[in-house]
């Protein structure tokens, strides 16, 4: 089946982030993580920096409506130079407004809201944020106000 992921890269922060995420949305790690550490040695590849062995090389989390995040540290050693940038949100849409305020409570805490929640001219309910690691989220969700 196909799918979509969205994949992102930390500064040697992603299981701290993935254990962020994974307390917001309830879910586990699909088939666990996968460290630096276990790379197989190969003589086509330098060995892992004993620094980098326990950093994140993939993990996994479904999110909302079999949407998942993936994830990995980025790290110098390896050959990556990481840009966090305004260029990427996830946008959630959740069912209710209720978990669309839970969610935005929860990703929005030691971060930055950048939209507050609020009915917007399309009829939807929109806010985004910015999470405490710099990932940016977007929330509209189509429940009306009750009256």
């Amino acid at each position: 089946m196909a799918q979509v992921s969205t994949y992102l890269n930390f500064p040697s922060q992603t299981e701290e982030a993935f254990n962020f995420y994974k307390a917001v949305f309830g879910t586990e790690f699909i088939g666990g993580i996968s460290r630096f550490g276990d790379i197989p040695p190969s003589d086509d590849m330098p060995p892992v920096a004993e620094a980098d062995k326990n950093l994140i090389m993939n993990v996994a989390l479904p999110i909302l409506g079999g949407h998942v995040i993936m994830g990995t540290d980025a790290t110098e050693s390896m050959g990556f130079k990481l840009n966090m940038g305004n260029n990427m949100y996830i946008m959630l849409q959740p069912d209710t407004r209720e978990e669309t305020e839970q969610l935005f409570k929860a990703l929005s805490a030691g971060g930055a809201v950048e939209q507050e929640l609020q009915d917007m001219f399309w009829g939807d309910y929109y806010g985004s944020c910015r999470d405490k690691f710099g990932v940016g989220w977007m929330f509209n969700c189509d429940q009306k106000k009750e009256a």
